[in-house]
């Protein structure tokens, strides 16, 4: 019947995806029972014995086959089990659009993948993380417009989740949350679209991290912490193309003198960081110019604590300040609704 014939094709099609994909195995396997064999016919064993080790080697990869094409199969059912899921799920679950920190030079979306999972799984959202490209091999403003673009295709729906724009937030860590800033910044700017929240842990948004820094944290936590005043002038030098991209508000975002117009903004910062207070300053400067912002500073944290385990009290104190604050996007979203 027509269903019987739709499994038949079905079954047709993963066998040619899996001779396809290890077909080059299968071929190896076999060159060495052909190898065996003559091997076996040039030796001084009985013929019953040539064909019975001949029987044996392709018993073993017919074996072999089942094995192989079965584990392609389960992992095949398991793919489009997940797309089923994340089709299913998608019109109902928010977005975390999130971009890695790494200060514009290190760090990538597979070193993220247990942040980010951990990300989801605390706050029930679907994270989208960005794999920018990285300085110094491709300096400002290539990493920062990879992330805009990305962002315009999700906001536009032009990418593969079809989510609703207002069930959006930006999200990033250090450098990551420079990014973050920075789009939000040019989104107004361009006025393709408009993020509705932001949350920036522990943000780079200043350009001087030199002994002559306006920020206390710059001298008090410089030099004895994890980051350093001296790695974040190492980063802002291979992220800059040029010296004048280091008066660019999208560089800096506290080179920006209009805050006017952001997106609801949450703020973590962590006490023995030399970014403590430009992040803390930044989000004063949004808060005058009439945004919602909440600022919270993470007492006795280090920069990057936010990769660290779940059951560490620092993570655990910033997921509740995050769920807290994405309360009131789900409130909005339910009075949309309504």
């Amino acid at each position: 019947d027509e269903e019987r014939n739709w499994v038949y094709c079905g079954m047709i099609k993963l066998l040619g995806s899996f001779l396809k994909e290890k077909g080059d195995d299968i071929c190896l396997y076999i060159g060495f029972i052909g190898v065996f064999y003559v091997i076996f016919s040039l030796s001084n064993l009985p013929v019953d014995a040539v064909n019975y080790a001949f029987f044996l080697s392709a018993i073993w990869l017919l074996g072999y086959g089942i094995f192989k094409f079965n584990q392609y199969y389960k992992k095949g059912v398991a793919v489009i089990e997940a797309k089923q899921r994340l089709e299913e799920v998608t019109e109902n679950l928010p977005v975390f659009l999130f971009f890695h920190g790494g200060g514009w030079v290190t760090d990538c979306i597979d070193n993220y993948e247990r942040i980010c999972a951990r990300l989801a799984s605390a706050t029930e959202h679907i994270v989208v993380s960005v794999e920018y490209r990285l300085a110094p091999e491709h300096p400002f403003p290539t990493g920062f417009m990879d992330c805009y673009a990305v962002a315009k295709a999700i906001y536009t729906n032009r990418f593969i989740l079809n989510v609703n724009p207002q069930r959006i937030t930006l999200i990033g860590d250090s450098a990551g949350g420079n990014l973050a800033a920075a789009v939000s910044l040019k989104a107004r700017d361009d006025g393709i679209f408009k993020p509705q929240r932001q949350i920036l842990i522990y943000p780079a948004v200043n350009n001087d991290y030199s002994e002559t820094s306006r920020f206390q944290s710059v001298k008090d936590c410089g030099s004895d912490y994890l980051l350093t005043a001296g790695k974040m002038r190492d980063y802002i030098d291979f992220y800059a193309s040029r010296e004048e991209d280091k008066k660019n508000k999208y560089f800096a975002p506290l080179m920006e003198t209009d805050y006017r117009n952001q997106p609801d903004t949450l703020i973590l910062t962590a006490e023995f960081d030399p970014l403590r207070d430009e992040g803390e300053a930044y989000g004063k400067r949004l808060k005058e110019a009439g945004n919602y912002v909440e600022i919270h500073r993470i007492k006795d944290a280090l920069h990057g604590y936010f990769a660290l385990g779940i059951k560490q009290l620092h993570v655990q104190e910033s997921f509740t300040y995050i769920n807290e604050f994405l309360k009131g996007e789900t409130f909005l979203y339910m009075k949309l609704l309504d």
